[in-house]
């Protein structure tokens, strides 16, 4: 498999170093846009502070999750109905914590649940861990909610919840928790929840033939050696989940989640303590997996998702992903498990967190403090 290494500084002179089988690097000129589309952000909602995730409702109605704990729907490009009524009572602002990721059943026209994830101070210890639940709209109110999973113990540190959830072709739930930031104990120890990647039934119960069922490590747990992840997507040519998660100073990735597999957190990465020095043993190892892609310097990457609809031509099947450090889509030339180049598409817009598919084929962003945009094709 290629490796492709984006060198992502603020300069669009950038240039791809793409890592071949042999090892050797080679230089290639920055991308120009696939093939003659080029795109703009269109704002559709305002009044949205920091947009966590985005769900679409079959009548096309959005709902949007924000971190401060506040679930918006949104009609029309307005927002119709702030819903209090039903939000877990145990729901705790903490740093990067709080109301996060939203997502629909599979075949939630049936059953009407909708999976979330958010910062949970119940159980042990004092602080909070990564919660997923699942409830029901019922007008402006969630109603029959059941907790799925709770990650133990709580921590009072802020940072890496992970939390973005996807169901696969199968109905299976997939999930991430952050390593919380204790690098040097959780991601590596597949006995203890944080810095890895879960996947449950969609009622909350553990699949037989997930990778630890009756080994030494947590039945739920599907993969581990995690940093944050906060992108995940389900590949549509493949079946297979694919995620990102973010480095320290350099060294954020993209990796293909396999059952098992042990993705090197933090015995070895491609970035560097965020005061400059070396903390990894190497960026290679046996026994370790290596990422499809990785970004030095870092953009903090944030959502993705795969594009499958015929509006953007020459992109079904390329992956986007959200840059929170600087402020735009990456977007991922996919060919089969290979990342072969990398374009940026509506720079400057703001923080960009969620982005997903519409069911009208568009693609839907959040910005920062300053609500839910669209990506639209222009004439170039």
């Amino acid at each position: 498999m290629k490796k492709m290494v984006t060198n992502m500084g603020l300069l669009l002179s950038a240039v791809l170093i793409v890592v071949g089988c042999n090892g050797k690097a080679g230089e290639t000129e920055p991308q120009e846009p696939a093939g003659d589309l080029t795109v703009e952000a269109e704002k559709v909602v305002s009044g949205i502070q920091i947009g966590w995730g985005i769900a679409f409702l079959p009548d096309g109605d959005m709902l949007i999750t924000e971190k401060s704990g506040k679930l918006y729907k949104a009609s029309g490009g307005e927002i119709v109905a702030e819903i209090t009524e039903g939000i877990p009572s145990d729901l705790q602002v903490n740093g990067q914590g709080g109301f996060l990721d939203i997502e629909l059943h599979p075949n939630y026209e049936e059953n009407g649940w909708i999976y979330f994830s958010y910062a949970s101070s119940e159980g042990e210890g004092e602080g909070s861990n990564t919660a997923i639940v699942r409830a029901k709209l019922e007008g402006e109110a969630l109603v029959d909610n059941e907790l799925l999973y709770k990650a133990e113990p709580n921590s009072t540190r802020g940072q890496h919840y992970g939390s973005r959830i996807v169901f696969d072709e199968n109905g299976y739930m997939f999930f991430s928790i952050g390593d919380r930031g204790n690098r040097d104990v959780l991601p590596q120890d597949i006995n203890i929840d944080g810095g890895k990647i879960y996947r449950l039934n969609d009622d909350g119960s553990i699949p037989e033939d997930n990778p630890f069922v009756g080994e030494d490590g947590l039945d739920a747990m599907y993969s581990y050696g995690h940093r944050n992840p906060q992108g995940m997507a389900l590949n549509p040519n493949t079946g297979v989940v694919w995620a990102n998660e973010h480095g320290p100073r350099g060294g954020d990735e993209v990796n293909i989640i396999e059952p098992g597999n042990n993705y090197g957190w933090p015995v070895i990465s491609y970035g560097i303590n965020y005061s400059g020095t070396e903390f990894a043993e190497d960026t290679a190892m046996a026994g370790m997996e290596q990422p499809v892609l990785y970004w030095d310097p870092s953009i903090a990457p944030a959502g993705m998702t795969f594009v499958t609809s015929d509006k953007y031509p020459g992109w079904e099947g390329d992956l986007l992903v959200a840059s929170l450090k600087f402020s735009y889509i990456a977007h991922l030339d996919v060919e089969g498990n290979d990342i072969v180049s990398e374009t940026r598409l509506v720079e400057g817009v703001g923080r960009i967190r969620a982005i997903e598919e519409g069911p009208d084929g568009y693609i839907y962003f959040t910005a920062e403090g300053d609500g839910v945009y669209r990506l639209v094709p222009t004439e170039s």
